[in-house]
């Protein structure tokens, strides 16, 4: 379900959401196995981490079927159909689109047909930086794309299946050295899984042994649910193989390790580990580190459930204020296709969330979250909250101001919208009307990571991004689909399509780059292109 500063109203209304992760990738080898089965639990076990779309790929060892579709994973299999979906083999993959809109032909996994005979699907977790040089290199080679898909995923597959004289394995390790940006991938032919991940391993990619097989996931979590035994993380600039042969190992880029640092924040789930730590355990000592740097007289410590709890349940221990539920989530206001009345927008998190009004009557609450984005959610809260006879909201957060927009696989506000971009602590406070604020420091919270900062990417909190970025803002979720509208028509030429990727970076180029000209083409996060020019 939904979680976190603005995933409470997203539901309701698309214009109001908070970071949302790219996908969630599974896959599967293993023989004598219910593979569409497994991969169907291990996408349930990663929902969170993509809630549009979902798609699973089989082989029997003679031919690559994909199934997918928009809606939740639940939404998009049946029995019927996961009996349908016979072999192996698998991958699987569950998304929030950060380069490309959401649409079925942008669903994933991708497949492509190589001249060769070979069937290549692939599943993607992050984003590429590159996006527009590899449209151009398609083009200019004259491979054929999917016309109607404008995601940077469909152009690796059209790379890797570019290559007939190569196996997939050597043509992936031709391919992947060009990519910049994040990515954590499950590829798949008729009879080998791979596995790969970018050089600083921003995403989370890790490797589990099954009784009869392997598997490897997004996170953890989706390794215990399919019952498979955590055996090590991918490495950074590592690619695996899985066959009949059993498990290989390849080096295609030196590692360089910049783990995301907001996966231990908000995007795992609280039961996954990462870089040998838990997410809850992590999750709670921010809230300890929370209350020491942050101390208020309170009567209580309440979470906003669900994402705020670990968090809630730290500064509780460390600051000796009672713990309790102080506010009620409706468990079954999900995503919905009825389009919200203006009435209903009112509602807001009402529809969501409920104060227990003989909890919080009469008291000074601490209020723990994992984050602030627009501060819609939080002002709505406070307002709640002392409408049900709370006497003080003191608001602290789990994570520091989100000041800068991702570009490797989070969908953040615009950079316009955040909140913590143009107001000043005491400014947010007064905005949603808290009595007091506090957010965790970068120190902090790094320390309750247990990773070194120099392993980790904090340029959501600090703008430093360890990936370099093309110029000219030549960057965004929408790019291909400018491309495509000159240049992935049937008719079109090589020439044709090339011309195309040049007429679109020399627009960006000649641009300027104002929040009022800065669309949705520009920027990986809309309106964040400004990240890219800073002083």
């Amino acid at each position: 379900m939904p979680r976190g500063d603005g995933r409470l109203t997203d539901d309701l209304d698309p214009q109001e959401h908070g970071p949302r992760d790219a996908c969630g990738v599974f896959g599967v080898w293993a023989p004598e196995e219910e593979v569409a089965k497994l991969t169907y639990f291990g996408l349930f076990a990663l929902q969170h981490r993509g809630q549009e779309a979902a798609g699973i790929a089989v082989s029997d060892g003679s031919g690559v079927v994909v199934y997918k579709d928009l809606g939740l994973v639940s939404q998009v299999f049946d029995e019927p159909t996961l009996a349908s979906l016979r072999g192996h083999l698998a991958i699987g993959h569950t998304r929030y689109s950060t380069t490309g809109g959401s649409n079925w032909e942008n669903a994933q996994p991708t497949i492509r047909a190589t001249t060769a005979g070979t069937t290549i699907a692939l599943a993607h977790n992050g984003n590429l930086v590159n996006t527009a040089e590899l449209a151009r290199e398609v083009a200019e080679r004259g491979l054929e794309n999917d016309r109607l898909a404008t995601s940077d995923t469909a152009l690796v597959t059209t790379l890797l299946a570019a290559r007939p004289d190569l196996s997939v394995e050597a043509a992936a390790l031709e391919v992947l050295p060009r990519l910049r940006g994040a990515f954590s991938f499950v590829f798949m032919d008729e009879s080998t899984l791979y596995a790969a991940r970018d050089a600083q391993g921003v995403r989370p990619l890790v490797l589990g042994r099954m009784e009869r097989g392997w598997v490897v996931a997004s996170e953890t979590a989706a390794l215990d649910i399919v019952g498979a035994s955590f055996v090590r993380e991918v490495e950074p600039g590592e690619m695996i193989a899985v066959d009949e042969h059993g498990l290989r190992s390849s080096r295609f880029a030196a590692p360089e390790p910049k783990g995301c640092l907001f996966e231990y924040v908000y995007l795992a789930r609280p039961d996954t580990t990462i870089a040998g730590r838990n997410m809850y355990s992590a999750r709670v000592e921010i809230g300890r580190r929370l209350a020491k740097e942050h101390p208020v007289e309170a009567d209580l410590v309440i979470p906003v459930p669900e994402s705020g709890t670990p968090a809630a349940i730290g500064y509780a221990e460390a600051s000796g204020i009672p713990y309790s539920a102080g506010l009620t989530k409706n468990a079954y206001v999900g995503r919905t296709f009825i389009q919200p009345s203006q009435t209903i927008r009112q509602l807001g998190i009402r529809l969501k969330l409920n104060p227990l009004r003989e909890v919080v009557r009469g008291k000074r609450l601490v209020v723990v979250d994992d984050s602030i984005v627009r501060g819609n959610t939080q002002r709505a809260l406070v307002r709640m909250l002392r409408e049900a006879g709370a006497v003080e909201v003191h608001v602290r957060i789990s994570s520091p101001p989100v000041q800068w927009p991702c570009f490797y696989g989070i969908d953040f506000a615009t950079r316009a919208e955040l909140i913590a971009n143009g107001l000043e602590i005491d400014g947010i406070r007064r905005s949603i009307g808290a009595d007091s604020l506090g957010y965790v420091s970068l120190d902090g919270l790094v320390a309750a990571t247990e990773q070194p900062k120099t392993r980790l990417c904090m340029a959501c909190f600090d703008g430093q991004y360890p990936i370099e970025l093309p110029a000219g803002d030549l960057i965004g979720k929408h790019l291909l689909e400018g491309v495509g509208r000159r240049a992935a028509m049937p008719s079109a030429t090589p020439e044709e399509a090339t011309a195309a990727v040049a007429e679109l970076e020399a627009e960006y180029e000649n641009a300027e780059h104002t929040d009022e000209n800065r669309g949705a083409p520009l920027v990986a996060s809309p309106g964040g292109g400004d990240a890219l020019n800073r002083p």
